[in-house]
């Protein structure tokens, strides 16, 4: 059984930082391309970024040069290090597997998700 539990959410001001972490069981991290999401208040869940086992990495346009993903293998362990963050940024935080080759969640079970609040 699958369990994603995220944590390090936070209420920032813009320009600050966070850093995200998520803890997987039921998942082999060396095997599967793991992604952060994240749903804003009144808007669909989207895709933020993801990490392939060999620790290749993709980002949505709106992140791409602030944040960071990594993860641990040995450790099942997925980070999101959140540099620069902007009022836009506030949502709550999931991670999840990918679909192979693709960017959508391969689960429909979600952990409790990581609330980010930024304020302008």
């Amino acid at each position: 059984q699958v369990r994603l539990v995220e944590s390090g959410g936070g209420s920032v001001q813009a320009g600050e930082s966070l850093r995200l972490s998520c803890a997987a069981s039921g998942i082999i991290f060396r095997f599967n391309t793991m992604g952060w999401f994240r749903q804003a208040p009144g808007k669909q869940r989207e895709w933020v970024a993801s990490i392939t086992p060999s620790h290749n990495t993709n980002y949505a346009d709106s992140v791409k040069g602030r944040f960071t993903i990594s993860s641990d293998n040995a450790k099942n362990a997925l980070y999101l290090q959140m540099n620069s963050l902007k009022p836009e940024d506030t949502a709550v935080y999931y991670c999840n597997q990918l679909i192979r080759g693709t960017s959508l969640p391969l689960y429909d079970s979600w952990g409790q998700g990581t609330q980010v609040t930024v304020s302008s």
